[in-house]
């Protein structure tokens, strides 16, 4: 199974807990042995699942001697038979070789799935074995990557990418009964992926785009979580959600990229801690996604109010941002007895 850079752990204790056994770990993923791809399919942390084949051969040609040949066609007619794949193609050094076109056309006469070096839908890596001898061919066992979820079908510029969001919703920690707010929600992947990961007691985004929110209402509706939140429209500066009343927040910041820009973004990161201390709870969890390392590390030593818990590097649409775990810094006995009195109670 491939998972993103930075997140390898994580999709290790998601594995784990589905009672999966690893057999390897690497920088780029997981090898698992299943007794049944459909669990491996079900993974919220993994962006695509493979079934591995290690050939004791010197280079690809090989593939087409008699007993490699039989294998791998075998293995791909039991791929094919659990989804529609309408082509398939390769991802491979040299792909477009005479070598790799022989080989395209002995398994599109063997298999009856056609080739199409460029839609083909059953993706065939094909590589050397890593830190070994021979080669591995990894058939992806489905049409497109798990990432691509199917709850999205609305898309903005600079989304982020769903594994990543499960990801940061496992840091958070799953609880029934946490109030979970979004600030500055995008599209809603992060309260998708919230969603499907267990019940909430509330759901909550905040953008200052209708567009945006209208965006994150048609994935949300997809994802089947209709009538568990609510959306609301307003700059996070200005319009706070309830004060005191969630137990997670949460928040893919704007880098100054795609979203946003750097400049505003000096007045925006300081805001959005402030957002958060107004809105938490007194034991609340903050996650936090952001590529500008300098600005929010700065913008964090110079406030009081969170602490950093953890701080990874993670891989995100050839990018390196950084995902940060925030509590509470320790506050007076008596500011914390407040606060617990201060909070709503849900009628």
């Amino acid at each position: 199974m491939e998972v993103l850079e930075g997140l390898v752990d994580l999709a290790r204790d998601e594995v784990e807990g589905a009672g999966m056994t690893v057999l390897g770990e690497h920088a780029d993923g997981l090898t698992v042995r299943v007794l049944r791809t459909d669990a491996l399919t079900g993974l919220r942390l993994a962006t695509a699942v493979y079934r591995r084949l290690d050939f004791d051969v010197p280079r690809p040609r090989a593939l087409l001697g008699d007993q490699h040949f039989r294998r791998l066609t075998s293995a791909m007619r039991e791929v094919a038979a659990g989804e529609a794949f309408r082509g398939f193609r390769f991802a491979a050094a040299g792909a477009g070789s005479p070598v790799f076109q022989r080989l395209a056309r002995s398994l599109q006469n063997a298999t009856g799935i056609p080739f199409d070096a460029k839609g083909g839908e059953l993706l065939l890596r094909v590589r050397p074995v890593p830190g070994g001898r021979g080669w591995e061919v990894l058939l992806r066992l489905t049409p497109r990557p798990l990432s691509a979820r199917p709850w999205r079908v609305c898309n903005r510029a600079g989304g982020l990418n769903a594994t990543l969001a499960a990801s940061m919703v496992r840091l958070a920690g799953v609880r029934a009964g946490d109030r979970y707010l979004n600030l500055m929600c995008g599209s809603g992947t992060l309260l998708a992926e919230r969603h499907l990961a267990g019940p909430a007691a509330e759901l909550v985004g905040v953008d200052v785009d209708e567009g945006a929110l209208a965006c994150a209402r048609a994935n949300l509706d997809a994802a089947g979580a209709a009538g568990a939140f609510r959306l609301l429209h307003g700059d996070v500066r200005s319009v706070p959600p309830d004060e005191g009343a969630y137990d997670v927040v949460v928040a893919d910041l704007p880098w100054g990229d795609a979203v946003g820009s750097h400049q505003e973004n000096r007045a925006l990161y300081p805001a959005l801690l402030a957002a958060a201390d107004r809105s938490a709870t007194a034991e609340a969890r903050v996650v936090l996604l952001t590529h500008e390392l300098r600005l929010f590390g700065r913008v964090l030593a110079e406030q009081d109010r969170w602490r950093l818990e953890l701080e990874r590097r993670v891989e995100h649409g050839g990018h390196f941002p950084h995902l940060y775990l925030l509590r509470r810094a320790r506050a007076p006995a008596g500011e914390r007895r407040e606060a617990r009195e201060a909070r709503p109670t849900r009628g």
